[in-house]
């Protein structure tokens, strides 16, 4: 343990907790500033087996988390001061929640002889995430002797415990909130003074938890494995696909000669070279009245949440009472249409796949049918488009970003437009969205964690409105360490909104609702001294995106607009 953290009995204590965190596994820490939180800030400071990054904006550092989380898969520890600090971490637990990013949020507080008196910075912080924290635990405060104290044995046992729950036995956010008296700092005081070196080999320091190894489950003992009507539809996770998840999913399909319909946020599209049923241009094709008919399963097997297109969710509306199961291990309800499905409490991973491959059925031939001349449409007509037109970035970014690449695509447009436009090939990109909430709080910083947790360049796909939502997560550019190229859509406004009803009363549509900011975004950037580019033409976006910088942030801003693209959107895929 550093010097420094033997100083007093809150420097010890903070010492212990990082301790503790780094032999469960725990590599990252996301700090905001704050006066209570000196121990623990301090303790993660000195600890070089951990990357801590101070991040200013509480709900900044909380989605920075969540990126990191989600890229890596690995746990993640927010630290803040007492007060409302804490309160600002909530939007981001949400989304932990629903998809199962393991987020370790510590929180200082005041002693209780500090709370529920009017003493600053304090308000109630017990169990203040509710239900959204998948544990939740107030740890004493540390002990007044100068040695060895059993209290030290409870504070190991139960770091340990919290981050056991976060990672393994209920993957999500958990909370573990901290108070301490002062002195803060690592000074000599009253309840300070010099502690000893506290013996770490007398501590009850466990393992992290075993993985249990997965027990298999033969693909061909699936109560629906020998039908050859069934329809795959895989959306967002509700904890993180693996690799292995994913080619167990299209082998699956392959090998079953089953349509896969995955949404393209799953990753799955970038796996054609595993599976020749994948299914990307579903939405427009189940536009027509007659294909819907056409193309009707026997069966449905559903992997994940569902995807996000309306007219897909209409369809499996209309497939309601056909027999249905899901493959989740999930105690998450995600049965939005409340119709008749199986549970099969397994991850994709798990299945034992079969060797022989089924011949092509007729019924698959449909749905690649449909889907290949779908394809070749949007093709020609997105080679003809010459205009900056919002949805070819879409096609555009496919094509020209290396393979691999992760990509953060915030949601309202940017997803839909993935979801519709994005083809199937054999370039593997990873994706992250935050499609718990479907919610555009923390893009921005959302897509800076997953780009700081990886070791490839990151690229974001966003709006102006859900970037101008989060732009306090500029502010992180003199900590980041990695590489995020934003793909910045300036349409002046909410361009989703375009779609609703309202969009036709004027006033109140475009003050409310659309809601313009008329932005100079190349001054804000230049306020953070990030790059920023306005390409001229498709040829210039497809130039920045083949070779993505190695290090920094910088802003490709596309200006479009918004009505008229919403009219050409809907030329394009035709009526919902």
């Amino acid at each position: 343990m550093h010097p420094l953290l033997r100083a007093n009995r809150n420097t010890v204590w903070a010492g212990l907790i990082v301790e503790s965190l780094v032999r469960c596994g725990l590599r990252r820490a996301i700090i905001s500033p704050g006066s209570r939180s000196t121990p623990l800030t301090l303790a993660f400071a000195l600890d070089n087996r951990i990357e801590s990054t101070p991040i200013l904006d509480e709900r900044s550092a909380a989605f920075f988390a969540l990126g990191c989380a989600k890229q890596s898969g690995e746990p993640v520890a927010l630290v803040c001061t007492s007060g409302t600090a804490p309160a600002n971490y909530l939007p981001a637990i949400i989304e932990a929640h629903y998809s199962g990013a393991p987020l370790i949020v510590l929180t200082a507080d005041r002693p209780p002889e500090l709370r529920d008196c009017a003493a600053g910075q304090a308000i109630d912080q017990v169990k203040l995430f509710g239900e959204y924290a998948h544990y939740y635990h107030e740890l004493g405060l540390p002990p007044m002797k100068r040695q060895l104290d059993e209290r030290h044995a409870y504070l190991v046992r139960m770091v340990q415990h919290t981050c056991a729950v976060a990672t393994h036995l209920q993957p999500g956010p958990v909370h573990l909130n901290i108070p301490f008296r002062e002195p803060l700092a690592p000074v000599e005081g009253p309840l300070g003074a010099p502690f000893p070196a506290i013996d770490l080999k007398k501590l009850p320091f466990s393992e992290p938890p075993v993985t249990p190894l997965e027990s298999k489950f033969a693909a061909d003992d699936l109560p629906f494995a020998e039908r050859d009507d069934v329809l795959v539809v895989v959306g967002p996770p509700e904890t993180r696909y693996t690799d292995e998840d994913r080619q167990a999913i299209v082998k699956l399909c392959n090998a079953k000669s089953w349509p896969l319909v995955c949404d393209g946020a799953t990753g799955l599209r970038g796996l054609t070279s595993e599976c020749e049923t994948i299914i990307a241009a579903y939405d427009a094709i189940l536009r027509d009245t007659m294909k819907r008919h056409e193309l009707r399963p026997g069966a449905l097997l559903f992997i994940g949440q569902l995807p996000t297109s309306k007219v897909l969710r209409s369809f499996l509306r209309e497939c309601s009472l056909l027999p249905s199961w899901r493959l989740s291990p999930s105690k998450l309800n995600l049965n939005a249409s409340y119709a008749p499905v199986q549970t099969i409490p397994i991850r994709p991973s798990q299945l034992t796949l079969p060797d022989k491959v089924k011949p092509q059925t007729e019924f698959v031939g449909k749905w690649v049918v449909m889907e290949n001349a779908q394809q070749r449409f949007f093709k020609k007509f997105f080679r003809d488009c010459t205009e900056l037109f919002e949805s070819k970035l879409t096609p555009v970014l496919a094509g020209s970003l290396p393979a691999g690449t992760p990509i953060c695509v915030a949601s309202s447009m940017p997803i839909r437009d993935i979801e519709f436009f994005w083809p199937a090939n054999k370039k593997a990109f990873e994706f992250v969205v935050n499609r718990g909430a479907n919610g555009i709080d923390g893009t921005l910083s959302t897509a800076l964690g997953m780009a700081q947790a990886s070791d490839k360049p990151g690229v974001l796909i966003t709006g102006d409105l859900a970037f101008l939502h989060d732009s306090n997560g500029l502010l992180t550019n003199p900590e980041f360490k990695g590489s995020l190229t934003i793909f910045l859509v300036n349409n002046n406004g909410g361009g989703i909104f375009e779609k609703l009803p309202i969009s036709e009363f004027e006033p109140p549509f475009e003050r409310f609702f659309a809601t313009p900011q008329n932005i100079d975004f190349a001054k804000l950037a230049a306020a953070h001294g990030i790059v920023h580019h306005t390409p001229k033409n498709w040829d210039d976006v497809k130039t920045l995106a083949r070779k993505l910088p190695k290090s920094g942030i910088q802003i490709i801003e596309l200006k479009t607009n918004r009505k008229a693209d919403m009219r050409q959107r809907g030329e394009l895929l035709g009526p919902a």
